[in-house]
């Protein structure tokens, strides 16, 4: 299984940007997908996450920002990032859990905010 995710860049304060991780190889059902970071000097974590069933968690810090949402039958994760702040710079990794309980991570992708 591999998640190969996109969307990072360089944006300015108040800036936008859509992350999408998708996953390819023999996945049979996904149960949870969401997203974490790690700022330069922190420790990796939890940005957004989404069930089979749609519900969503956020990290206090992005509620009201960021959205997370899925596509089942393209086995993609996305992140519409708005309103984005110095402080979510970091790099962003996609994670996915199976209904069997494996879990895999992609390779990240940066995001800086800059003014």
């Amino acid at each position: 299984v591999q998640l190969q995710a996109s969307g990072g860049g360089l944006v300015q304060i108040g800036g936008s940007l859509n992350l999408s991780c998708a996953a390819s190889g023999t996945i049979f059902s996904i149960s949870a997908m969401g997203w974490y970071r790690q700022a330069p000097g922190k420790q990796r974590e939890a940005v957004a996450d989404i069930t089979s069933g749609s519900r969503r968690n956020y990290a206090d810090s992005v509620k009201g920002r960021f959205t997370i949402s899925r596509d089942n039958a393209k086995n993609t994760v996305y992140l519409q990032m708005n309103s984005l702040k110095p402080e979510d710079t970091a790099v962003y990794y996609c994670h996915i859990v199976t209904v069997g309980g494996m879990d895999y991570w992609g390779k990240g992708t940066l995001v800086t905010v800059s003014s």
